[in-house]
């Protein structure tokens, strides 16, 4: 699950970034505070790759995709990317967990030859 997570994680990183770029040609918002808005998310996001197995991770991780799709309000095209992300982020945590039930399957060894 980890890697999955990280790596949808590690994506909006560079979402975020490119629409603070967008946001800054905003004539109403100022640059300090569109970079500090986009500057803690996307430091969310890196924080969240390294302790996204940890309790309340996930939680947390939810909480940035509704502030994605929120961001839609100041840049149009977000309402569209942070759905797509959200959808990432459950097929992330969904399938990473089957991985890591299989995986742990695997680790265990085959079963034993019956005698």
């Amino acid at each position: 699950m980890r890697t999955l997570c990280s790596s949808t994680l590690i994506g909006e990183f560079f979402v975020i970034g490119f629409a603070g770029l967008v946001a800054m040609k905003q004539p109403d918002l100022s640059m300090g505070t569109v970079w500090t808005v986009c500057g803690i998310a996307m430091a969310l996001c890196v924080l969240l790759c390294g302790v996204v197995t940890r309790p309340g991770a996930l939680a947390v991780g939810w909480v940035l995709q509704v502030g994605l799709i929120a961001s839609g309000f100041v840049v149009g095209t977000m309402f569209f990317l942070g759905v797509l992300f959200a959808a990432l982020w459950w097929a992330s945590i969904h399938f990473g967990r089957k991985v890591d039930v299989i995986r742990a399957g695997h680790e265990s060894g085959p079963p034993a030859p019956a005698v």
